[in-house]
């Protein structure tokens, strides 16, 4: 029995800016809000798509918009078939290239797409990805920290079950690196992961010092030390690092792994589903990281990457940091330190009173 393939009727992009639970600071800004993009992919078939993109500022909220929206205006009327989208999406922007709003909009589409195929089975996408959505174990992402200053929110997160705790370092010299890991890691204790994420702040060469001097304090894995697109900047500090080096929040699209995997730029990968193509370009890196032995953890977006990472061969840790959770009508619920996939399709829903607080634009 043959069924109608649902055709897109409208695409819809809204932007809002969410308050956060607590501030991220960078060694190279303070992040005090969730600068937002949510997509809307209407259907002929009643149904609609949804899911969001972390736009960093708020200079990128509008273009972001107008980039989709646009984008939609073409879409009208085609199937919502995602590999055949994305395939058209390379053709349509190989000359321009993947990276940035381009790159963003293009992986949002996408996972409203698998939205809709989710919600038109009944089913969470997990499922309809040939698994089932069970717990992932989940790390809590801290921006930089202060042992003592934010010692009742690190047990908070201890009380939650998390059994991985990420902050941030690189904001100051190495001493400062080293009394902020030393002081998290007595807090923790050392049945605890504890990663350090340097954001891109240093050259190989202050990189591998760093990591020698923070090497006594069991580090789960040393983040970004150097810029991202220095592939071989990454591969150099690997070679000599006592911790294995993560990355990949930054590397776009599965050619952008592909390049990274064969560099030897890092021990473990770390896909960003709004970088990396969304959920179809997600599922070809997880081959990748198949093939290589690598594991794969995700990048923000929680509520996707749950599903995501019950697939992947090689998953590893989620990243729990909730920017979306003020304007969903069921936030990601963290139980015993993990995070489950919730449907159907992606189980995103605006709470659209929340929506209309927080719009701009």
């Amino acid at each position: 029995m043959s069924q109608t393939v649902a055709a897109i009727r409208a695409v819809r992009a809204r932007s809002v800016v969410v308050p956060l639970k607590r501030p991220v600071k960078t060694a190279f800004a303070t992040i005090d809000s969730g600068p937002l993009v949510l997509i809307d992919v209407e259907t002929d078939q009643g149904v609609t798509g949804r899911t969001y993109l972390f736009a960093y500022s708020r200079l990128t909220l509008q273009p972001l918009c107008y980039l989709i929206e646009e984008i939609g205006r073409e879409l009208v009327g085609k199937p919502v078939a995602p590999f055949d989208l994305m395939r058209a999406m390379d053709a349509k922007f190989r000359l321009l290239g993947w990276q940035g709003l381009v790159g963003m909009a293009v992986s949002g589409l996408d996972m409203a797409y698998w939205d809709v195929l989710g919600q038109l089975a009944g089913r969470p996408l997990v499922e309809l990805l040939g698994g089932t959505a069970k717990p992932i174990k989940a790390y809590d992402s801290y921006g930089v920290v202060d042992p003592v200053a934010d010692e009742r929110a690190l047990r908070r997160s201890l009380d939650q079950g998390f059994k991985g705790i990420k902050i941030k370092g690189g904001d100051g010299d190495a001493s400062n690196d080293e009394r902020v890991v030393k002081g998290v890691r007595a807090l923790l204790g050392p049945d605890i992961a504890l990663m350090l994420d340097f954001n891109q702040s240093l050259d190989p060469a202050e990189a591998t010092r760093r990591i020698a001097r923070l090497a006594p304090y069991d580090l789960h894995w040393i983040e970004e030390p150097v810029p991202q697109e220095s592939l071989s900047g990454h591969a150099k500090v690997r070679e000599t690092s006592p911790t294995p080096i993560q990355a990949g929040e930054n590397w776009w699209f599965p050619r952008g792994f592909a390049e990274a995997i064969a560099a030897g730029a890092s021990d473990f990968i770390m896909p960003d589903v709004m970088k990396v193509g969304g959920v179809s370009g997600w599922l070809q890196v997880a081959g990748q990281a198949d093939a290589a032995s690598i594991p794969m953890s995700s990048h923000l977006f929680a509520e996707v990457s749950a599903h995501l990472l019950a697939v992947t061969p090689t998953a590893h840790w989620l990243e729990f940091l909730d920017f979306a959770g003020a304007i969903l009508t069921k936030p990601t619920e963290i139980v015993d330190g993990a995070v489950t996939a919730r449907g159907p399709g992606l189980g995103i829903e605006w709470n659209e009173p929340a929506v209309a607080k927080y719009l701009v634009g």
